[in-house]
């Protein structure tokens, strides 16, 4: 099952907007006008020029697995993007990982298939459970947080790109970011995978299971702090620059 909240409609629909609008200039050929000062004098409302209003940007992940063998799998990632000094933000990264010990062979799934490689293709927001197989319980859950006081929240010990892995028979759990995007992962082979990821453009979490009495679970968690003077753009817009500030930061982490 999926869990859904309104707020990911904004999300979503701000994801999209960045490409429709591409698409529409491509197909008229004019792109971007100027706008006359008379038609300029008649507009009211909130206007910046350049306006980032983003302080801090914060990403936490943490998937969970329950095998019916008694496995269990466990991944966890911060990431953080402060804005408060300028457009190349201040990156921090922390991951965890943890694989218990089965206390009894996996299940023989031989026979059960599931493909999820289009969802590499889709942009904005996605949430995905495949399950082939029966007693399973999946849920995708994700949380935005928005707060306007321009309080930068404390900043962890990791800093810049980096993995954490942990391998255990044929299950493997791993946290990792690359400058450019941030994964986690939970792995059985023969049995399925768990995923959520976050990367320009495109945020995701996916359940795949090949396998009976599974337990999975993938909570994704979004902070973003406007400056306290902020205000001038919209939620949507807020949330869109920061993630598209994410790209090409790979060297700048731990800056």
């Amino acid at each position: 099952m999926n869990n859904f909240k309104p707020c990911l409609l904004v999300l979503a629909l701000m994801l999209a907007l960045p490409v429709q609008a591409g698409e529409h200039a491509a197909r008229t050929g004019k792109g971007l006008q100027e706008i006359p000062d008379a038609e300029l004098n008649l507009m009211r409302g909130r206007y910046t020029v350049g306006g980032n209003s983003v302080a801090w940007f914060g990403v936490t992940m943490i998937s969970t697995w329950q095998a019916a063998n008694g496995q269990s799998l466990q991944g966890a990632l911060t990431l953080g993007m402060d804005f408060s000094k300028g457009s190349t933000p201040k990156v921090t990264f922390t991951p965890s990982v943890n694989i218990t010990a089965a206390n009894a062979p996996l299940p023989d799934a031989s026979g059960r298939a599931i493909d999820g490689s289009g969802l590499q293709n889709v942009s904005g927001l996605s949430q995905s459970v495949q399950i082939a197989g029966d007693g399973n319980r999946a849920s995708n859950v994700l949380h935005l947080n928005v707060r306007n006081d321009g309080v930068i929240p404390g900043q962890g010990s990791g800093g810049g790109a980096s993995t954490a892995t942990a391998q255990a028979g044929d299950a493997s759990a791993t946290a990792s970011f690359d400058g450019n995007t941030a994964q986690l992962q939970l792995r059985m082979e023969g049995q399925g995978a768990v995923q959520q990821w976050m990367r320009s453009g495109s945020v995701g979490q996916s359940i795949q299971l090949m396998a009976d009495g599974q337990q999975v679970g993938n909570r994704l968690q979004i902070d973003l702090v406007r400056q306290s003077l902020g205000g001038n753009l919209p939620l949507a817009q807020n949330v869109a620059q920061a993630i598209t500030l994410n790209r090409g930061i790979g060297g700048v982490g731990g800056q």
